[in-house]
């Protein structure tokens, strides 16, 4: 995957950019309403944040050293928006901690530093929604609003 250009990057911070997903992300949920499957909302969600000029990669394999090697395809991450920010989505009735678990490895492993769980199978979408910063002891966050 290509990076974002410098310009993007200088201009659209990971906070934005998480912004800018929740807010998408909001849309297709008033939309669509809970229930159906992860792939329909992560197709649905990338359109809505190309249109706001991020781009949105799905499935988007992440290499990872281990014991000295590089594997190509660590695992591949629901969406890569603008290369910086990781966002997993669920479908399912409730989040466990193993979700939140999951996106921290993720971001470790990426080397990136945010990422949001975004869980579309909730009744309110506010309540299926973390974020998670790579490098703070407590880094999974509840989202206010």
């Amino acid at each position: 995957m290509p990076h974002a250009t410098d310009a993007t990057a200088a201009k659209v911070s990971e906070n934005e950019i998480a912004k800018r997903v929740l807010d998408a992300a909001f849309k297709v949920h008033t939309a669509l309403g809970p229930g159906l499957l992860e792939s329909v909302y992560e197709v649905i969600l990338a359109h809505e944040l190309r249109k706001t000029g991020l781009t949105a990669a799905r499935q988007q394999p992440i290499a990872i050293t281990y014991d000295g090697l590089k594997f190509d395809e660590g695992f591949r991450a629901d969406l890569l928006v603008d290369n910086l920010v990781i966002v997993e989505l669920k479908s399912v009735q409730a989040l466990n901690s193993v979700h939140a678990k999951q996106v921290l490895t993720q971001l470790r492993l990426a080397n990136r530093r945010l990422g949001l769980l975004i869980n579309f199978g909730e009744e309110h979408l506010k309540n299926g929604i973390k974020r998670i910063v790579n490098g703070l002891p407590d880094a999974v966050d509840e989202v206010s609003f």
